[in-house]
């Protein structure tokens, strides 16, 4: 015998800020969601020590903390929360049409509506040496973490428009920027680029790039390789940020749902409506502007109210069948 497909109203994919919101919301409006994890339950704010930046924690939370308390809440109000993994979609493109999502290539949900808080991971270099000191003074998010680092000395890895606006933010709270681009030229814009340069306090490292990081529990210095010479270099600096883009976490979507060149799902107007209807999108998985848990929340709560609104104008079955 075939496993019983299972039939909802609300399935969020993804366990992040976006995804425990849209599980509160969409829980206290009765539409029963069951949320899948993924495979990295809490999202990036996992890998996070300290988040001093979301409202309502004025002595902080360590990210972990965070999403176990997100968790609670979400469940508290009915959410069920189960570990698994979206592995196959297919969207109907209908309105009122019904949804079909494989779990862990086994199970399939059949859903009304489906949430999609999937999120994005940050590209990281992939040496052991950064990787051993995430958490402890290397980091994705300046913007984040930058805080932590006030009035030090830090480096910045990256060459385009994000990497710049990165740097600049690191200027205004550091002692000094060591920029690190690995090539002759930056890829960031024109503007970006004399904002960096106007900066006494960033250094442009051209053809520079990480040979390792130094420092055994925390961060405390790098040494840079010129790709040109050979010639190695070390400095003293506590923290290091990785600005060398994202990849959204939307690769079972494709053919599925209208995304950009970079694969962020896009979503219409100031809404999370996808290409799809009955199918949302929210956090960073269609963010590549802010990428804030803060941001991912408020998308989160968007999306819970906007398929509580669609759910609200198609006729259940059982209103159907009274007919």
């Amino acid at each position: 015998m075939t496993e019983k497909i299972e039939r909802l109203k609300t399935l969020i994919i993804g366990s992040g800020p976006a995804g425990y919101t849209a599980a509160i919301y969409a829980a206290r409006a009765d539409l029963k969601p069951v949320l899948y994890t993924g495979m990295e339950p809490g999202g990036q704010l996992t890998t996070t020590t300290e988040v001093d930046n979301f409202p309502g924690y004025p002595e902080g939370i360590d990210g972990p903390t965070m999403m176990v308390q997100l968790q609670q809440q979400a469940e508290r109000f009915g959410t069920e929360v189960r570990i698994g993994m979206a592995t196959a979609v297919e969207f109907s493109d209908e309105v009122g049409g019904i949804h079909k999502i494989t779990i862990d290539d086994s199970k399939v949900i059949e859903a009304e509506t489906v949430i999609i808080s999937t999120g994005a991971t940050a590209k990281y270099l992939g040496i052991p040496s950064e990787q051993k000191l995430r958490g402890g003074g290397v980091s994705a998010c300046a913007v984040c973490d930058g805080f932590f680092y006030k009035g030090q000395d830090v480096a910045i890895v990256g060459a385009g428009d994000t990497a710049a606006e990165e740097a600049s933010y690191l200027a205004n709270i550091c002692k000094k920027v060591t920029m690190l681009v690995r090539k002759d030229h930056m890829r960031a814009s024109k503007a970006m680029q004399h904002r960096v340069e106007s900066l006494d306090n960033i250094e442009i490292r051209y053809n520079t790039e990480v040979d390792t990081v130094l420092g055994d529990q925390v961060v405390e210095g790098l040494r840079m390789v010129n790709n040109v010479t050979g010639e190695k270099e070390d400095i003293s600096i506590t923290g290091l940020f990785i600005a060398i883009g994202h990849k959204p976490n939307t690769d079972i979507f494709k053919g599925q749902l209208e995304m950009d060149e970079t694969g962020y799902v896009i979503t219409k107007g100031k809404s999370t409506k996808t290409s799809k209807p009955g199918v949302f999108a929210s956090g960073d998985v269609q963010d590549k502007e802010y990428r804030q848990a803060i941001t991912a929340a408020g998308t989160g709560c968007m999306a819970a109210l906007d398929a509580e609104r669609y759910l609200a104008t198609i006729e259940s079955p059982e209103e159907v069948s009274k007919a």
